[in-house]
């Protein structure tokens, strides 16, 4: 098997990329901690200090700091001078990216799909990305090479569909954006893409270029207990449907990448466990009831991503104790896919 490795340029661009994507958002996370706005506010002739923000929910609130004083004055002096410090640093740091973002198109780093990359910023901007949902099937792919440092052969990761895996084991809050609320993964879905529409499958959402989102979530266990299938409490939002299998990836350790999308722009990927994905393409493969044309791509995906553990992600040994999320017989069966080949050549 052969992996088209990065070049030194590309190295060290992509390892820019990263540390000023971080850069970029520890901005933003300032900006965002100093959102929001204080305010005097008259009430029966007396003057107070009110702070204006919106919660995680998106709802607006308003709370009192206090009668106007030397003290509530020195507050809002002091708000207002970190909230342009927190503005300074962030477009200073936007500029910083567009100018990584040009490198990276020159030197052809970008590989993820760009409707894909939105729908995944979009998920992180709100908070869901990591913390309520990861991503599935063919994407977590390029996050794999990105940590690697290579590129795999692009008919292994080309795809027009996203996977998004819903936690069902809690929860999920939303973080406000610029004070507008999306309480379901449709609105989110169409601040990306406004010609999204639910299908009939009503775990699925479909663009008029036909590129299709699904939601899924491991099958219940025991199938009477609670478990959320939706993201917010829309009644028109998708839901997301039951799958076998999905539970070992459900419960994998998180992998945590930046990846370059194709204009050149980093984007943040949360996707399951490399090896543990590997094993589960595997066991997909060698399933009597998935269509042969899946079959054959699910074992050459499996066989790629357990060549990038073995051969780059050494960090991440095939050990059973680590893997324990997943039904040993299977892990028996894989282990033959993360034994280092003599014959590799990069």
């Amino acid at each position: 098997m052969q992996f088209q490795e990065l070049n030194n340029d590309q190295r060290r661009e992509m390892v820019n990329s990263q540390q000023r994507f971080q850069a970029f958002r520890d901005a933003k996370a300032a900006w965002d901690a100093q959102r929001g706005s204080l305010t005097w506010v008259v009430s029966k002739d007396r003057e107070y200090l009110v702070r204006s923000y919106y919660d995680k929910a998106g709802l607006r609130k308003q709370t009192s700091l206090g009668a106007r004083s030397p003290e509530t004055e020195k507050m809002k002096s002091d708000f207002e001078a970190r909230r342009a410090v927190a503005e300074d640093r962030l477009k200073n740091m936007r500029e910083t990216m567009e100018r990584q973002t040009a490198v990276n198109r020159a030197l052809g780093l970008g590989r993820v799909p760009l409707i894909g990359a939105r729908i995944m910023r979009a998920l992180d901007t709100f908070g869901l990305l990591g913390s309520g949902i990861r991503i599935l099937g063919t994407n977590a792919i390029y996050a794999y090479e990105a940590a690697s440092g290579v590129r795999l052969d692009p008919g292994l990761a080309t795809t027009e569909d996203i996977d998004l895996l819903l936690d069902a084991r809690g929860g999920l809050t939303f973080f406000a954006d610029d004070g507008v609320s999306e309480s379901s993964l449709m609105k989110i879905l169409k601040r990306v893409d406004a010609s999204f529409d639910r299908s009939k499958e009503t775990f699925r959402a479909v663009n008029r270029d036909g590129y299709l989102v699904d939601l899924i979530k491991p099958m219940q266990n025991p199938p009477w207990k609670e478990a959320p299938d939706k993201v917010g409490s829309d009644p028109e939002d998708l839901n997301a449907v039951q799958i076998e299998g999905l539970d070992w990836l459900q419960n994998s350790p998180a992998f945590d990448a930046v990846a370059i999308d194709e204009k050149g722009e980093p984007v943040r990927i949360v996707a399951p466990d490399p090896r543990v994905w590997a094993v589960h393409k595997l066991w997909l493969s060698r399933r009597a009831d998935r269509q042969p044309i899946k079959r054959h791509r699910d074992a050459a995906q499996a066989e790629t991503v357990a060549a990038l553990v073995v051969n780059y992600l050494t960090h991440l040994p095939f050990d059973a104790e680590q893997l324990r999320m997943l039904p040993k017989e299977l892990v028996a069966e894989a282990a033959h896919l993360f034994v280092k080949s003599t014959t590799f050549q990069p």
